[in-house]
């Protein structure tokens, strides 16, 4: 028996319902295990912006004293420069992840706030 001919736009929504099936069959599931470990490592890089900064203004404070024989000021403005530029390239690296994880589709949780109280 033949079966009646179904319209093109019938046949585009049964088109796309089986690609969108097939797609949510063969996407690579992210464990939550796995999405723990992307976030650790992010938060490590965010650490190392934020002290890399800082010791990289430390050396280089501590050099100028050293060449200019200014005492302590070299290595005070260097230290207060250095976690200057260390909170700005942290801050970038964080808007940096947001910006890929809105690419994604991936919306942050709002965590509720438990507090352990004792008694």
């Amino acid at each position: 028996m033949a079966t009646p001919q179904e319209s093109r736009e019938e046949a585009i929504k049964r088109l796309s319902a089986s690609a969108s099936s097939l797609e949510a069959r063969t996407a690579n599931a992210v464990s939550h295990e796995a999405a723990g470990q992307a976030a650790a490592g992010q938060a490590w890089r965010i650490i190392a912006d934020l002290f890399g900064g800082v010791f990289v203004g430390l050396a280089l404070g501590a050099i100028v004293d050293r060449f200019f024989e200014t005492g302590p000021w070299g290595l005070i403005g260097g230290v207060l420069l250095g976690f200057a530029v260390s909170v700005f390239m942290a801050w970038s690296t964080a808007q940096r992840l947001m910006a890929q994880a809105r690419a994604t589709g991936v919306e942050p949780k709002s965590v509720p706030f438990d507090e352990d109280e004792e008694d």
